[in-house]
């Protein structure tokens, strides 16, 4: 028999899920095709999700995991010869190209070093030369080695240029600040498994009237239907969906989105900002080194593993020993780096110092040498950072003897 669901699972998404958010997923449901009760709970939970995000624009609830919405973006966007720019400092950013040129677009990558943020001097100058996109593509968080870009000064830059933006924040929606409005994001795309901790398959995306604009003066028909995301517009004013809606998974999501509100958007990001830098200094104090210059974000920390133990031998003697599901990187990095995604319900104190301790004891069982409890050194800088735990968990600081 395979084992699925007595694991211990601490990746960068899916994340765990609340009780609470199970439970709601498992309720009695209507027929969401016919039943105009369901139009106004999937309305007003598109709206919580709208003032979470801080946009007045159309949020949409795609059934799909996120990369429906980076797809449908393209897809919706991109005609034959437009010219994008896919903005490119990790490997779900330069991912943007392959989108593009499926649906016949140019895409000119502006690269930088994988190991910082965008160089916002350096995108502006590269702006004043060439300047002839139709849209450009961000990724907020590139989860694979989690840098955070500056969507509050790449968005309005582009926009000055009268350049529509694309921003992927799956990894990064509710465990970092967005400001799709005041920041001038075009579309802006979630997902449901990663920080706001509901179950995988399901897109947010926010669609600004700019972009509702473009897709309606295109000059072709958009390829496909389910990629559309021209066909939402009037599902409202029509009482009708274009598919069939999963009215489970959305129920569940509402229950998420529900939790996070309760808690408060800005207490939700400083709890991910307190652990994930107290993540990030136990790593460097313990004898690692983080893959990061700068950029860090609050929902992913990239580790280093040394060559010697290798990050896929320590994620297999994990599984193998304690019965936890931990996850490398992707391509050239797989066996480099160690990725901890403290976002959404892993973003909490308990869970984390067992990670913690786990990683611990696999390191030093396949031959690290240290002189250091990396859970003692994250309660010693979770301490410095958190003079108060403003979480609203029925613990305090959790010490583990190593």
């Amino acid at each position: 028999m395979i084992r699925v669901n007595n694991k211990i699972v601490y990746t960068p998404g899916p994340t765990n899920v609340r009780e609470n958010v199970r439970l709601a997923r498992g309720m009695k449901t209507t027929n969401p095709d016919v039943d105009n009760d369901f139009v106004e709970f999937y309305k007003k939970t598109c709206e919580k999700i709208g003032d979470i995000i801080g946009t007045q624009n159309d949020v949409y609830i795609l059934s799909g995991e996120g990369i429906l919405g980076l797809e449908a973006a393209c897809a919706t966007l991109t005609e034959s010869g437009d010219r994008v720019l896919v903005i490119d400092n990790g490997i779900f950013g330069r991912g943007f190209e392959d989108f593009v040129s499926m649906y016949g677009g140019e895409a000119i990558l502006f690269s930088e070093d994988y190991t910082k943020d965008i160089d916002i001097e350096s995108l502006e100058t590269f702006l004043e030369n060439d300047s002839d996109f139709k849209y450009a593509t961000i990724v907020h968080c590139d989860t694979p080695t989690g840098v955070l870009n500056d969507l509050s000064k790449i968005c309005p830059l582009l926009k000055k240029y009268n350049i529509l933006t694309v921003v992927d924040s799956v990894a990064a929606m509710v465990g970092e600040k967005l400001e799709v409005d005041k920041w001038q994001v075009d579309i802006a795309l979630g997902g449901s498994q990663k920080a706001i901790s509901a179950p995988a398959g399901l897109t947010i995306v926010s669609i600004s009237e700019d972009a509702q604009l473009a897709f309606k003066n295109r000059k072709t028909k958009v390829t496909g239907f389910y990629c559309n995301l021209g066909i939402w517009e009037n599902y409202y004013q029509d009482k009708w969906f274009p598919y069939t809606m999963p009215i489970s998974d959305i129920m569940g999501l509402n229950r998420a989105i529900d939790n996070i509100i309760e808690e408060g958007i800005e207490n939700a990001i400083n709890r991910h900002k307190r652990i994930a830098t107290a993540t990030r200094n136990a790593f460097v104090d313990y004898g690692l080194e983080l893959f990061l210059e700068n950029g860090y974000s609050s929902t992913v920390t990239a580790v280093k593993i040394p060559e010697s133990i290798g990050a896929l031998n320590l994620i297999k003697y994990a599984y193998d020993v304690y019965n936890t599901v931990l996850s490398t990187s992707l391509g050239e990095y797989s066996n480099s780096i160690l990725r901890v995604g403290h976002m959404g319900e892993n973003a909490r104190v308990k869970d984390l110092v067992g990670i913690l301790n786990t990683i611990d004891m696999s390191m030093v069982n396949l031959g690290f040498n240290r002189d250091k409890s990396l859970v003692d050194l994250f309660n010693k800088y979770y301490s410095l950072y958190c003079k108060e735990d403003v979480e609203n968990e029925h613990y305090n600081r959790i010490q583990f003897q190593v």
